[in-house]
């Protein structure tokens, strides 16, 4: 949609500009300038874009004033450059409108340098640019609009397609052959973290696309419910299938072991038969709309998925493994039910059977309990603010890109300060810099190639090599979230094509543009390594810490409630799980890129992610039941769980001293089983089909993986004395 919007932008801009018989450089102004208008506005109310692009426009014919002033004054020009760097960057501390200013007052400057703006010209380019922010505001608010409830529309639709393509996958996983299991655990990994990446896309969005906080809560909830019960169902199956236990459908190493899935479930069998059934039920149930979900035959599948909550029907003669199956699609229907519920409002309840009527007085009082309060992090000041850090960077490093630049070519330097701009934005370490710059300069010699070929191709044609353009900036926004490199390419070739618009394209131009690239990646690295530097290790260490931490407080306050204590929201606490294990995943890149010459450290990061994947799994599985036990008449408290996960919240406590370099000689606990641990009460373990059971399983899961953590980081381990 931003790439739609932007091109949008950019053709109206063009039409405008073509029909007042505007010169080509100046519609190459325009079409840039609108490409920035659109791109660099991110707010999430129409109210705010309104306001942010209506002072957009002054803060760019201010920089293009300064560009065409200070065109013939070199070092004036370069100090101030240096000054704009500074100050765009800085402002990103004051949110979306200060980062969206920023950027614009950068790029326009920008852009009077790339079409050479002299005072003569300001006229005209006061017009264009006029005309550019008009069209982009037609483009965003008339032709393309975007409301944070449409986006939070898509997202639900998207989310819902996700879910019933993991389904989908997951019936696949059922008959599978032996030799189609890999290709089919592979489709059922990737449509598991695709429905997790669209469940954070939603985080990002309830706030201002639902009417109050409550609402944005219950459907924060529900989403987690359908996210966490999808992937249990998968995991349920994939035990079936197994000898073993399976572990995690979202490790991500290579050659990560699964479980021995060779045999077949009986295919004639009245258990396996029953559960491709219901299995396409279930899929029925996610896939159909919501005006399509009513009726009496729906209500009966429905029905019937929502009973096997109840042990009497579940099918006897099925193993207990698929007996799990059985309960896994119960869950998951009662999931897909509150997600309906939360998102299209009240539904007919004449057809209900005792199940579902069960379900919705559930989903009633844990709506009554509903409340939001989440408290601001606190931000660091002074020189630890990473926008303050990353603008003195930036300064410094535009600085030796100018000085390095001019010596490259004393009319095409800027290239090398925009590289230098761009390998700090969105990253937080050094290595992340280096990994980023090592991208845009693969990208940026592979589009100098397609760029040959294009200009070539387009020669005097202009109409043509615009369109090309509107191609290339969409294609930029279109693979932006998929590659780096790819991204940069099209920018490339983009330039080749604006190049040949303004007659000053030629081979050596494109060359010199590898050329610049390279040094302003340089002169990013080296200011990031030399300017208060971010280690990577550092960094890495710091957002292990926080998973770790966030581990804990899921865990222990699953284990609370589960075990009686007092009801907490644990929903927020397992997002933030998962919003800090995405932050530390992006922090080792560096670690796991195949540029990095440290393989064993590179294989040690894989390791620590994976084990951590599957530890924030069977957390998120124990604050799904847990939210349960206040509110379900069959899901009841257990006090002996507290005493099981103490070694599990003693072992995190000791890898997040080790890790933060605290002085501790306290080592890791290895013994007995979680289970083991509850024959000493005399009781007994709870039997296969129980709920603590379930609990015990997840709690040993995560004993496991967090005791596993231990030798990689190179913490101590034993027995407890």
């Amino acid at each position: 949609m931003a790439g739609l919007r932007t091109v949008t932008a950019i053709g109206l801009t063009l039409a405008v500009l073509a029909l007042l018989g505007t010169d080509v450089t100046y519609m190459v102004a325009g079409a840039m300038t609108a490409m920035v208008g659109t791109f660099a506005i991110r707010e999430k109310t129409v109210r705010g874009q309104a306001v942010t692009l209506a002072l957009g426009l002054p803060v760019a014919l201010a920089a293009v004033s300064l560009g065409a002033l200070l065109h013939s004054r070199v070092v004036a020009g370069d100090l101030f450059f240096v000054a704009l760097i500074f100050g765009a960057v800085y402002s990103r501390r004051f949110g979306d409108r200060g980062t969206a200013l920023g950027l614009i007052g950068f790029q326009v400057y920008f852009v009077s340098l790339f079409v050479n703006a002299t005072v003569d010209g300001l006229p005209r380019l006061y017009g264009t640019l006029a005309i550019a922010f008009a069209c982009g505001a037609v483009a965003r608010f008339a032709l393309v609009p975007e409301t944070p409830q449409r986006v939070l529309g898509r997202l639900r639709e998207a989310f819902r397609a996700r879910l019933a393509q993991l389904v989908t996958a997951q019936t696949r996983l059922l008959d599978a052959a032996p030799q189609e299991l890999d290709d089919v655990l592979d489709d059922l990994r990737r449509h598991t973290a695709r429905l997790h990446e669209a469940a954070l896309m939603i985080q990002g969005r309830l706030e201002d696309g639902t009417r109050d906080e409550a609402t944005a809560a219950l459907i924060q909830r529900r989403v987690a419910d359908a996210e966490v019960a999808a992937e249990r169902l998968g995991m349920l199956l994939l035990t079936a299938r197994s000898a073993e236990r399976a572990d995690t459908l979202t490790l991500h190493l290579p050659n990560a072991p699964v479980p021995a899935t060779g045999r077949l479930l009986p295919r004639e069998d009245e258990a396996t038969a029953t559960l491709r059934r219901d299995l396409g039920s279930l899929h029925l149930m996610v896939a159909r709309p919501a005006e399509a979900n009513r009726g009496t035959a729906v209500a009966q599948i429905r029905n019937r998925l929502l009973g096997y909550r109840d042990e009497e029907c579940i099918p006897p003669g099925a193993t207990l493994a698929v007996q799990d199956v059985f309960r896994g699609i119960g869950e998951a229907a009662r999931a897909v039910l509150g997600l309906r519920l939360a998102l299209d409002g009240p539904q007919d309840e004449s057809d209900d059977s005792p199940a579902t009527t069960r379900s919705r007085e559930e989903f009633d009082a844990e709506d009554v309990s509903i409340t939001s309060s989440e408290a601001e992090p606190e931000e660091p000041a002074g020189l630890q603010r990473p926008t303050t850090r990353a603008a003195f960077q930036v300064a410094v490093g535009s600085a030796l890109a100018i000085v390095g630049g001019e010596f490259l070519s004393s009319q095409r330097w800027y290239w090398a300060v925009l590289t230098c701009w761009v390998v700090f934005l969105n990253t937080a370490s050094t290595g992340e810099i280096v990994v980023k710059g090592y991208r845009r300069l693969l990208g940026t010699v592979l589009g100098v190639v397609a760029g040959v070929a294009l200009a070539g191709a387009v020669g005097n044609h202009t109409w043509i090599a615009f369109v090309l353009v509107l191609v290339c900036v969409f294609a930029m926004f279109f693979t932006a979230p998929l590659s780096y490199a790819l991204m940069s390419f099209f920018v490339t070739a983009m330039l080749g094509l604006l190049y040949t618009l303004l007659n000053t394209y030629s081979f050596d131009v494109l060359v010199l543009r590898i050329e610049e690239t390279a040094l302003g990646a340089a002169c990013g690295i080296i200011a990031a390594m030399l300017v208060l530097p971010v280690r990577t290790d550092r960094h890495t260490d710091e957002q292990l810490a926080t998973v770790l931490e966030r581990l804990g407080d899921v865990v222990a306050g699953a284990v609370e409630q589960l075990s009686g204590g007092p009801a907490v929201d644990l929903l927020d606490k397992a997002r933030d799980l998962d919003t800090a294990l995405d932050e530390l995943r992006a922090s080792t890149q560096p670690l796991t890129h195949p540029i990095t010459p440290l393989r064993g450290r590179r294989q040690t990061a894989r390791y620590l992610v994976a084990l951590l994947e599957t530890s924030a799994y069977h957390a998120r599985s124990l604050a799904a039941t847990a939210e349960l036990v206040p509110y379900s008449k069959r899901v009841g408290a257990d006090p002996r769980l507290a005493r099981a996960a103490r070694r599990i919240d003693h072992n995190i406590e000791v890898l997040v001293a080790h890790v933060k370099d605290e002085q501790t000689t306290a080592a890791v606990e290895a013994g007995a089983s979680i289970a083991a641990m509850l024959e000493t009460d005399g009781l007994g373990v709870p039997a296969a089909n129980t709920v603590t059971f379930r609990v015990l399983r997840h709690l040993q899961r995560l004993d496991e993986g967090v005791t596993g953590l231990a030798r990689p980081l190179g913490v101590p381990a034993g027995p407890r004395s």
